[in-house]
This record gives structure tokens, sequence and C-alpha cells, in this order.
């Protein structure tokens, strides 16, 4: 699959064949599309929880309720960022951290792999959601340095998904102002 059609054609799959598994070698694979994302200074901060057992699948639901698709799903993956190696400010008058941006492109990198090789994903957020990331930490026993910022649900598609209308709008680009 040519990237601009890859990019045109991704969909988010929310059904899944559960007769089918995704290969440990294809998740690696998925992981390595992702780690090959941009990251602020170059810190590749993140961290990949693959979930596959289907209880705790199922179970996500509990922390992030979005994710009750994941049940039928071949896996879950949850990047994360290491809080400690982001490039991050601390200080009195500003506090902030790449993390959760740099999750997001590793992120759309494992979609846009899994899409090539046939493999539906889904992005269900944890970041920046308070509640959803400490369930997250609980429920997968992170360390607290470790923020979890998305989940993307993986399996094979159970259909071929709808393609939607051309979404390109020329009236969203401003030149050099608003």
């Amino acid at each position: 699959m040519e990237l601009m059609e890859g990019i045109l054609t991704r969909r988010s799959i929310r059904q899944y064949d559960s007769s089918r598994k995704i290969s440990k070698e294809d998740v690696e694979k998925l992981i390595r599309a992702a780690q090959y994302a941009p990251s602020a200074h170059n810190k590749q901060e993140w961290e990949f929880i693959v979930v596959e057992d289907k209880e705790k699948l199922e179970g996500l639901r509990r922390v992030q309720p979005w994710t009750s698709f994941a049940k039928d799903a071949s896996c879950a993956i949850v990047i994360c960022s290491d809080e400690n190696n982001s490039f991050s400010r601390h200080k009195e008058d500003e506090t902030w951290s790449y993390g959760d941006i740099d999750t997001a492109l590793a992120a759309q990198n494992l979609m846009l792999a899994a899409h090539s090789m046939g493999i539906g994903t889904c992005f269900c957020g944890a970041a920046p959601m308070p509640r959803v990331i400490a369930g997250i930490q609980e429920y997968l026993e992170l360390p607290e340095n470790i923020r979890p910022a998305a989940i993307i649900i993986a399996g094979y598609p159970a259909a071929e998904p709808k393609q939607p209308e051309d979404r390109y709008n020329p009236q969203r680009i401003h030149w050099n102002k608003w």
C-alpha cells in the first residue's frame, strides 16, 4: 500500500474477528513502526504494554469506558511515556511535557503500519484524563513515572470499513495569517 493511500483510507475499527489473532512478530512490527516516530529532542520516552489476556482486555472498560469493544480484539497496545525521560520543563513559572504529544505521534505510526498489514485499530485516549490515567496505572501496575497516553485496540476487522467522503477542506487553510 502506498503511504498516501494508507493515510486516506485508514479507519477506526470497533468490530473485530475474534477468531483471528495478531502474531507476536506482527505486534513487534507495529511497535517497531511506532518507535520510528519523531519525538521532542529525540527523547523516545515511549513504553508499550501489550494486553492480550481476554479478561484484561474486557476489564479495560472499567478504567476507560470507551474501550468496551476491546473484548473481541486480538490485543490492546497501551502507549505510555516515561515522564522521567520526556522533554519537559518543571519550574515555578511553567510546567509542561511533550510526553503526550510524542506518544500520539508513535500511535499514528503504529496505526498506519497496522492498516498496511490488514490489521484494524482504534485509538482510545488515556491522557489527558486524570482518572483514566490513574485507573490504567493501577490496572496495569505501572510505575508512577509511566504515564499512559493512548490505548490502541488492534485486531483483524470483522468487516470492511466504509470510507468517508473526501475530508479535504481548503477553507480551513490560512496562509500567513488568519
